[in-house]
């Protein structure tokens, strides 16, 4: 019997590990415990409670005003005492978060053999994004089992020196979530007042881009809905209050923008599948939209998901206010351009990922 804990604690790693643990309480020779950190609340919460996975711990660590080092804090001081009482086999983290740096450091502290879910992602920018890159670094550096979602992720851990033994190229378990929300007949108010447009679905929120940035993509997606009345554009607004302060001032008020409080897993991945195309900040989307046949545009300077604009799914868009404004003009007008993206094949998968990461955890038990 091995004993395998997961720790999670924001909404993105949920989505992409919820697949991973379902997979491994198939399992009959895992002891499996799930410690939560609370980085993020309720967004997490609805997410474990839509997937069906109930918490065996959960740290709470969640205060207003936090900094990143009250997070490493809470967390490290946290994970240590939870690992000292559970005495794992191994621990499951996944991404790039500060609740997966911490806890990945409690792990190297007490010699706990680390799996990183989704190792080998990089930009080589530390700052870019922010601090997204430093953590996936250390984090690779801990662990033991690096489940590199692509050929490319592997490639970079092997030039870092990793060894060749502990990588495992599984695909994308964000793939494996999609198979288990998406639906056809899906239906909400949301599709229901967009009928007959084609909707952009927006998400932005990135740390880097806070301030004139984050202001420029906004100001060119309100020049969107200004110039095309058969779009209806769709921004779940993430509970920053610098991102909140921002939409409110430069977005609200226009009858072809749709400003929400985030939206839930099912109906977030729902309303990808019936998008025209997204216009993202974030990683997991990157990978999650080109398997619902989604152009993606990256609202950053940089992506540590290179396959997805090698293969044609995503392009970068950037933060600057005429280039987004462009490339979203492009996708809505030039129709070899869109079924170009919209058609290229996924780089990120086939659906499998959480049960070759499981095969490779068991592999010695």
């Amino acid at each position: 019997m091995k004993k395998i804990m997961a720790v999670l604690g924001t909404r993105p790693e949920a989505i992409k590990m919820c697949p991973v643990i379902i997979e491994l309480k198939k399992r009959k020779n895992v002891d499996l415990y799930v410690c939560i950190t609370g980085q993020h609340r309720e967004m997490l919460r609805s997410v474990l409670d839509i997937f069906g996975v109930r918490a065996d711990c959960d740290l709470d660590i969640m205060k207003e005003g936090q900094s990143l080092a009250d997070i490493t804090k809470a967390v490290l001081d946290g994970i240590s005492e939870v690992l000292e009482r559970e005495k794992p086999d191994v621990v499951l983290v996944h991404g790039d978060t500060t609740t997966a740096f911490a806890a990945s450091l409690a792990c190297f502290y007490k010699k706990i053999p680390v799996g990183h879910v989704e190792a080998g992602l990089r930009t080589y920018d530390v700052y870019s994004p922010y601090p997204e890159e430093f953590n996936r670094r250390a984090i690779d550096i801990t662990a033991s089992y690096l489940f590199a979602p692509t050929r490319l992720s592997a490639e970079n851990l092997l030039r870092e020196g990793a060894d060749e033994n502990s990588i495992f190229v599984t695909g994308n378990t964000a793939i494996d979530a999609l198979r288990l929300t998406v639906r056809e007949e899906y239906s909400s108010p949301i599709t229901e007042a967009a009928a007959g447009k084609r909707i952009i679905l927006l998400t932005a929120h990135r740390r880097e881009s806070h301030g004139e940035a984050l202001r420029g993509i906004f100001r060119a997606v309100r020049r969107i809905a200004d110039e095309f009345d058969d779009v209806m554009i769709v921004y779940p607004v993430h509970p920053n209050p610098v991102v909140r302060a921002a939409a409110e001032e430069i977005l609200s008020g226009h009858e072809r923008i749709m400003l929400t409080e985030p939206l839930d897993v099912i109906a977030f991945h729902n309303l990808m599948a019936k998008g025209f195309f997204i216009m993202t900040d974030s990683g997991g989307i990157q990978e999650e939209a080109p398997s619902l046949g989604k152009p993606v545009l990256v609202l950053r300077d940089v992506t540590e998901r290179p396959e997805g604009v090698e293969a044609g799914t995503l392009r970068i868009a950037g933060t600057d206010e005429e280039k987004v404004y462009l490339a979203c003009k492009n996708l809505l007008c030039n129709e070899t351009e869109y079924a170009k993206m919209s058609s290229a094949e996924n780089p990120y998968g086939d659906g499998k990922a959480s049960r070759r990461i499981a095969d490779a955890l068991l592999s010695e038990a």
